[in-house]
């Protein structure tokens, strides 16, 4: 990590020392946001954003996203979290409560095509991308040089559908000795297990290179050149056992014409899979995403 990053993220962890998270989903029903504010008030927490969203206020599934200044946070965290409890239960909550200075460790999985790669690491020296990128692995040496000049760790670990297995079992190694808290797929072309996916229950965050449901599967620019497509995009999603299934998060489209060829459709993808993979990164370390069933709410 050099000096302007290490600097950067000092200065992040400084300004957000007692910046604090709470994401709640459960049934909807009243006094459920009065709650949450006569807790964060007993604690002295000023709340500074919140936003909330009901699939249908009577029967339905109220989510909230809070963020709020706490002094002294550190110290109060650990109790606060034991308190919470109480409401959740009497609200039947799923919560979670996140701390703005831990910043999320994340892993890159990335193969031969950079692009993707090279955007995530230039948003993160930019001080843009606020995460700690603890390793990059890749079943390529492609990219080997870009993330070792930057001092990033990066894996080399050969994989196919022939050594799936044992090459999830080097990654998932490494994840753990990492402490990873999510995973980037930045191109990278191979299968997941469902055993490498129980590891990261909506942790896994892919680029999937054509606007999802359309196209699924190999060569998708190929076929949507054949198909003559107006419109090409992609699809960044949380990552589940059905391929290029998951929760989507964000979505991106480009106009194209007849004039379009192959390479010209590869091109203009690869420009919206950056920015697509890069804001779903950046909503998924900002805490601003909450999984129901197969969607995504997004604040």
């Amino acid at each position: 990590m050099n000096a302007f990053i290490k600097e950067q993220i000092e200065l992040f962890q400084e300004q957000n020392k007692n910046r604090g998270r709470l994401l709640v989903s459960c049934p909807d029903q009243p006094g459920i946001v009065s709650a949450i504010s006569k807790f964060l008030f007993s604690y002295n927490a000023n709340i500074i954003e919140s936003s909330q969203y009901s699939t249908n206020p009577e029967g339905g599934i109220f989510f909230i996203r809070i963020e709020f200044e706490c002094p002294g946070l550190k110290d109060k965290a650990k109790d606060m979290d034991t308190q919470f409890s109480d409401i959740a239960e009497n609200f039947s909550m799923e919560w979670k409560f996140t701390h703005v200075y831990n910043l999320k460790k994340a892993a890159i999985f990335v193969s031969k095509e950079l692009h993707c790669l090279l955007e995530l690491l230039w948003e993160w020296q930019s001080g843009d991308l606020m995460a700690d990128i603890a390793l990059v692995i890749s079943n390529h040496e492609n990219a080997r040089e870009v993330v070792e000049g930057l001092n990033i760790p990066f894996y080399y670990i050969p994989a196919n559908k022939d050594i799936r297995q044992q090459a999830e079992a080097e990654q998932l190694k490494l994840l753990k000795e990492y402490d990873i808290d999510f995973i980037v797929l930045a191109r990278y072309m191979q299968i997941l297990t469902p055993n490498f996916i129980k590891e990261n229950p909506n942790k896994i965050i892919n680029i999937h290179h054509s606007f999802l449901p359309a196209f699924v599967g190999a060569r998708p620019y190929e076929r949507a050149f054949d198909r003559g497509v107006k419109l090409i995009g992609a699809t960044s999603h949380y990552v589940t056992n059905d391929l290029d299934e998951g929760p989507i998060i964000e979505q991106d489209i480009s106009r194209v014409g007849h004039h379009d060829n192959v390479d010209s459709l590869k091109k203009i993808g690869r420009r919206i899979e950056r920015s697509v993979l890069a804001r779903a990164v950046k909503w998924h370390i900002q805490d601003r995403i909450i999984v129901h069933q197969n969607k995504t709410i997004v604040f």
